[in-house]
């Protein structure tokens, strides 16, 4: 009998195994069992064949409709043409050359039903291309059994599996088939009283309908029963994680109710939204406890997550502790050390009465200001440090790191967050992880399962609101014009402007890329625009006698602060930067954001370029410039952003354009997905009931002692190299 861990090599031949862990990375039987169906075909009703795209990998179910003899263009012979329609009389065409041709014309003939798997080609006329197979895999449906058997042959749906180049998709069925025949005794993971109150089969009946269904019904039964496996263990892994970061021993660094926190409250000119006292609040209790904090802080971008953070920093100096605010870039860096001394006014002059220095330190400095920031931090005299990846190098010490703040949490992988850990020593510091990018709740649930979540969706008063509208440049040339001349009308008015650029210069090449026009077909188009060649050109064009200016990436550091100093003065009209100004840069004067190839950013990313404007009462214009057609997926992206100043509707737009594996960040280590068919916009009920069954169960039993293997299904997913990113969490 095969095992469920048992290498595909032992179960079976060994070509056929090694095509497996070759093509698909699948190296025992339970990797098979979990390569699920990508959708199944009904042998009576065939597949569509018009959602087909060049150069896939595809499996068409069809019937031979006709077969044609052909002559070669430049050289004697002939050639086979097979003609596959489907339900909607949509066709696909095999083509067959030489020996080959003779071999599989007898049994391709009219009529005969079957599955056809190779690499997609558009081949004739542009007023009548045609889709092709060249050289397709096949295996025809045997309909000359029994009647009963026909019938259960005709109804049953044919699973059709996520396949390669390399290996077909029944041959992942025969595959399957065979380990399903030989399959012994399967343990299941999840306790039965579970499987009674959710209504779910068993395992090993899930796994053979979901491969051998009778019916659809079949289908939906064994999907929601491995759905809700993929959920429940991986709230399990979560939940251990929360309990395990809950053992841990903190400092308590409790309210002081006349310290550097009181005297900053007294001094704030405006009050506290409503948001924002609530979640400083939750924070405070968090800080309080002997326990550390883990809790992330969301919201609309402008929602003042910044003043929230500052003052639970503030709690901790009070406490006697330090704080750290760890930043992605240098440009952050800076800008929040700037403005956290601008908020604190003469709070931040460290030897003054009630005050504490605010020290920051980035990987460029000099030398000069590096010893003096590494002796603040080492000697306590800084209460805040603010800084990039450089305050996690060995030699950077605290005298008592009681809170860290991680800023944009997705750019700093898990050995960062350790190296800040270990600085707190014998304990851990308390963690405030802020994203400016809204979630979903499920998403929320799934990847900060371990995480305490506070919202804040209410904007501050005198935010401004911000207009936004897609300038297609390509289609409407006047509209672009119209753009620079609002720029020139703004700029008039004493106010500021941003334009972004996807792109810093030439030195990172200039090749271009392919994208789909509005009819779906593949065209090339142009590299994407350069900070470097936009701003000459609008310094000496349509913007000349404007000031304008640049930032991006590669200036040297004093450079770069400089010139952001220089804007945020009022010094330059116009800066043209890259995405380094996309979280963080508060400049109140700026009112126009103009980001060039829009296209080619993220819907969160345009989401948050768009928020530096908008911030100081005036109102707030953000232009969306593009060369993509209408009636495109990228259009439809921009339309979505133009429509809505949401956040959170936005996230869910930018969720149901992305593949799973990337929502779970796993896309940023290289890694694959560990969620097969979990959906998590559309099983929000699953992830929740998961999350719940999976907290009851592990704080009656936390070692799992009572529930082996379920246990042994958790371990397994902690150890795979696709869990990495739930350790980076």
């Amino acid at each position: 009998m095969t095992r469920f861990d048992e290498p595909l090599g032992r179960a079976l031949d060994p070509k056929t195994a090694k095509l497996l862990e070759g093509a698909l990375g699948l190296s025992t039987v339970g990797d098979l069992l979990r390569h699920y169906p990508r959708r199944y075909a009904e042998r009576g009703e065939l597949t569509e064949i018009d959602s087909l795209a060049v150069d896939e990998h595809v499996t068409v179910v069809g019937e031979v409709s006709r077969t044609m003899r052909k002559p070669m263009r430049n050289k004697s012979g002939t050639w086979l043409e097979v003609e596959v329609v489907d339900a909607r009389q949509s066709r696909i065409y095999l083509a067959f050359f030489g020996k080959a041709s003779h071999a599989v014309e007898t049994r391709l003939q009219p009529g005969r039903r079957g599955m056809f798997a190779g690499k997609v080609g558009r081949f004739g006329s542009a007023t009548r291309p045609r889709w092709q197979l060249a050289h397709p895999d096949f295996e025809l449906f045997d309909e000359s059994e029994g009647d009963a058997s026909a019938a259960e042959f005709a109804t049953a749906p044919v699973p059709i599996y996520p396949a390669g180049k390399d290996i077909t998709s029944w041959v992942i069925r025969r595959a399957v088939g065979v380990v399903l025949d030989t399959l012994g005794p399967l343990p299941d993971p999840l306790p039965a009283a579970l499987r009674a109150r959710e209504s779910l089969p068993g395992l090993a009946d899930a796994l053979t309908a979901i491969h051998r269904p009778r019916d659809l019904a079949d289908v939906n039964r064994a999907r929601g029963r491995l759905k809700f496996d993929e959920a429940f263990v991986l709230q399990a892994v979560l939940v251990r994680r929360r309990m395990a970061a809950a053992a841990w021993p903190a400092k308590a660094r409790p309210r002081s109710d006349d310290g550097l926190l009181a005297a900053f409250d007294e001094r704030l000119p405006f009050a506290l939204t409503d948001g924002q006292s609530e979640v400083g609040e939750e924070i405070a209790a968090d800080l309080a406890s002997a326990h550390p904090m883990h809790r992330l802080l969301q919201g609309e971008v402008g929602a003042g997550k910044t003043v929230v953070a500052l003052r639970a920093m503030l709690q901790v100096v009070d406490a006697g502790g330090q704080a750290v605010l760890l930043a992605p870039t240098e440009v952050l860096a800076q800008q929040h050390h700037r403005s956290i001394r601008a908020m604190l006014g003469d709070l931040a002059s460290g030897g003054l009465l009630g005050g504490t220095t605010v020290a920051l330190l980035t990987g460029s400095m000099g030398a000069a200001a590096r010893r003096t920031a590494l002796l603040d931090a080492a000697s306590g005299a800084a209460g805040i440090v603010v800084g990039t990846h450089a305050v996690l190098q060995d030699r950077v010490q605290f005298a008592d790191l009681g809170l860290v703040v991680v800023d944009e949490q997705h750019r700093f992988g898990v050995e960062q967050r350790d190296a800040l850990r270990e600085k707190a020593g014998d304990t851990r510091p308390h963690v405030l992880v802020m994203t400016a990018t809204p979630i979903p709740r499920t998403v929320a649930m799934t990847v900060f399962g371990d995480l305490e979540v506070s919202t804040l969706s209410q904007l501050p008063a005198g935010r401004a609101p911000i207009g936004s509208h897609v300038v297609p440049a390509a289609e409407k040339p006047h509209y672009l014009e119209r753009t620079w001349e609002r720029i020139r009308e703004e700029v008039g008015l004493g106010r500021q402007v941003y334009i972004v650029c996807p792109r810093i210069g030439e030195q990172e090449g200039d090749e271009g890329d392919l994208a789909p026009d509005k009819n779906g077909q593949a065209e090339e188009r142009r590299p994407p625009l350069a900070v470097t060649e936009v701003a000459p050109m609008l310094a000496g064009g349509p913007l000349a006698g404007l000031r304008v200016e640049v930032l991006h990436g590669r200036l040297d550091p004093e450079e770069k602060d400089a010139v952001m100093r220089s804007f945020t003065d009022g010094e330059i009209d116009v800066l043209v930067a890259t995405t380094v100004i996309e979280v963080g840069v508060d400049v109140p004067n700026a009112s126009v954001m103009v980001i060039m190839d829009a296209d080619r950013f993220g819907v969160s990313q345009l989401h948050q370029l768009r928020g530096r404007v908008g911030r100081g009462g005036l109102p707030g214009l953000c232009l969306l410039v593009t060369d993509s057609p209408a009636a495109t997926p990228a259009r439809a992206r921009l339309d979505a952003v133009a429509a809505t100043l949401d956040g959170f509707k936005l996230s869910q737009v930018d969720l149901e354009q992305r593949r799973e594996g990337d929502v779970l960040g796993v896309a940023q280590s290289g890694r694959k997905s560990s969620l097969r068919l979990l959906q998590l916009l559309r099983d929000e009920q699953v992830i929740a009931t998961a999350r719940d069954e999976a907290t009851e169960l592990l704080t009656a039993d936390p070692e799992l002692a009572g529930h082996p293997t379920l246990r042994a299904e958790i371990d397994r997913l902690v150890a795979d190299e696709r869990a990495e990113f739930l350790e980076k969490t």
